[in-house]
């Protein structure tokens, strides 16, 4: 497996790593609680600006403000940013 970029997605980094971990979830995701397309990306664009994304193991597009994957995070339209970037 690809070694995660230390400020990378999950997604930005293509691959296996992306589909096994995170894209089954957002698939499985209840249409109700899930946010538009657009506000995901919105979303996503803040966090790969952000200092508290990490990435140097396994557990690549973590939050340090609280440890989720910003992915998965942002995908659930009623969540937000720990620091309220979003």
């Amino acid at each position: 497996m690809k070694k995660p970029c230390k400020r990378c997605l999950l997604s930005d980094m293509g691959g296996q790593v992306y589909e096994e971990r995170i894209e089954r979830l957002l698939v499985l995701m209840d249409k109700e609680i899930k946010a538009e397309e657009a506000l995901y990306e919105e979303r996503l664009s803040i966090c790969r600006g952000c200092e508290k994304l990490s990435g140097e193991d396994a557990t690549s597009g973590t939050c340090l403000a609280c440890g989720c994957y910003v992915e998965l995070r942002a995908a659930v339209k009623k969540n937000r940013c720990p620091y309220r970037f979003w």
